[in-house]
């Protein structure tokens, strides 16, 4: 029996590591990630905002759109996905509910954070986390909802911009306790502050590379050397494929033709070769 994607992705994070995993906000980026040759990947919460509703990551999208977009990449992908529950959506019952919905949904790791709700990108001012102590029973419940209990549940913390590097080490070693099986301080400021989370915090960590964020951009290595378990790159598809569409959409409305542009664009032989269509052909002739 193959082993199950939940055992993999556990066996696989583990200090140091360093694997990275590059996030997605719809089935076609999670296709593009696969294929790249990545072994992981995160359905992005502030990716599917921007690319399904067109708006800011402000908190707006719903569980059950998430839970659709999570089952979307699973129907298309083998590797394990993180899905981003954001704060789950509400209380510790909400949260309990977005767990369960999501492992449905295919995912394999469920990230939960301790901002309010609605929340904010972790890399926005303005945000606010909630008491400690209500984080730590959205775990509890997170965990007692999972059917399997090789799925991972990820605890995330914003403190770090609201209360300082040390509460936010400290709400990690709580969420820790309550049952995480691995964290995330988001937005730390400075590398020594990047560098010196595993450290402060034994365990499994993930880190977050936003490509004009808060937070220093680090080379994959020296993140795993100081103990990283994934390097998470959240939105790099994301932006990669906004900066084309802007260029090659305003090269169009200058020049009236894609001519002097056409590097930008995918062929269309290599877009069907992404959507696997010669697969569908198969099953076209199978069935007709």
């Amino acid at each position: 029996m193959a082993e199950s994607l939940n055992k993999v992705l556990r066996r696989e994070l583990v200090a140091g590591a360093g694997h990275l995993m590059p996030g997605a906000g719809n089935a076609l980026a999670a296709r593009i990630i696969e294929a790249a040759g990545h072994k992981m990947m995160l359905i992005s919460g502030a990716a599917v905002a921007n690319t399904f509703l067109g708006v800011p990551d402000l908190g707006l999208t719903s569980v059950t759109e998430l839970a659709a977009h999570v089952a979307a990449a699973r129907d298309v992908v083998g590797i394990p996905i993180l899905a981003d529950g954001d704060t789950g959506f509400g209380n510790a019952i909400n949260a309990r509910r977005t767990v369960q919905l999501l492992e449905r949904a295919g995912a394999n790791a469920i990230m939960l954070e301790d901002q309010t709700y609605p929340k904010r990108c972790g890399h926005f001012d303005g945000k606010d986390v909630i008491p400690k102590a209500e984080m730590v029973n959205k775990l509890k419940a997170a965990v007692d909802a999972r059917v399997d209990p090789d799925l991972m549940i990820l605890a995330r913390t914003d403190a770090r911009a609201i209360e300082g590097f040390e509460a936010a080490c400290d709400r990690a070693r709580a969420y820790q306790e309550a049952g995480a099986d691995f964290l995330f301080i988001e937005a730390p400021l400075t590398r020594e502050e990047l560098l010196a989370i595993p450290r402060e915090v034994p365990g499994i960590h993930l880190c977050n590379m936003v490509i004009g964020g808060k937070t220093p951009l680090l080379p994959r290595e020296e993140l795993a050397q100081a103990g990283y378990a994934v390097v998470c790159y959240a939105n790099a598809a994301l932006q990669a494929s906004m900066l084309a569409m802007q260029e090659v959409m305003q090269h169009m409305a200058v020049h009236g033709s894609i001519k002097g542009i056409e590097s930008r664009l995918m062929m269309f032989a290599e877009r069907q070769k992404v959507l696997d269509a010669d697969r569908f052909k198969d099953l076209e002739a199978r069935y007709t």
